[in-house]
């Protein structure tokens, strides 16, 4: 497992397994309490089947967007494009608040010119991630994945990997 990243991919693959795993229990009982035939067995049933739909949707959501998102670091990464701050850090090796607040007005302005652009975006991201706002990071990360998917045919092949 020398690859970067492997520890959090098989991390999030056992999250997932133990996620699916809930789900067909829960699914499991929820068909149980149908099959006993009362109302409030099948009233209960019904409701407990929403949870693993909404669990596997939830999965699925999130692969796909880690996907995409590996696709856009692949493509950053083939142009020379990949977001790097150079600057001050703290202990930990994190950016100086000053120094992320000025990666974070950079990146906004481009994204401000550059609407549609899904690099612009993916900068965003990283900039709210410096800042420590994971929540604003996810969001503009998810935004340049739909950017990114949404782009044109040729653009898409274009930056495919070869083979």
């Amino acid at each position: 497992m020398g690859r970067p990243g492997a520890k959090a991919l098989v991390a999030a693959l056992a999250m997932c397994v133990a996620l699916a795993f809930y789900a067909v229990l829960v699914a499991s009982h929820a068909i149980l309490l149908i099959r006993t035939g009362t109302v409030p067995g099948i009233g209960i049933g019904v409701s407990l089947l929403v949870l693993p739909v909404v669990v596997l949707w939830w999965m699925v959501r999130q692969w796909t967007l880690a996907v995409t998102v590996q696709r856009m670091a692949d493509t950053l990464e083939r142009e020379g494009g990949l977001p790097r701050v150079e600057g001050a850090q703290d202990a930990r090796g994190r950016l100086e608040p000053d120094v992320a607040e000025a990666f974070f007005a950079s990146a906004k302005a481009q994204a401000e010119e550059s609407p549609e652009d899904w690099k612009a975006w993916y900068r965003v991201a990283f900039a709210y991630d410096a800042n420590r706002d994971r929540t604003m990071a996810q969001r503009s990360l998810a935004h340049a994945a739909a950017l990114f998917r949404r782009r044109s045919p040729s653009a898409r092949s274009a930056t495919a990997p070869q083979e």
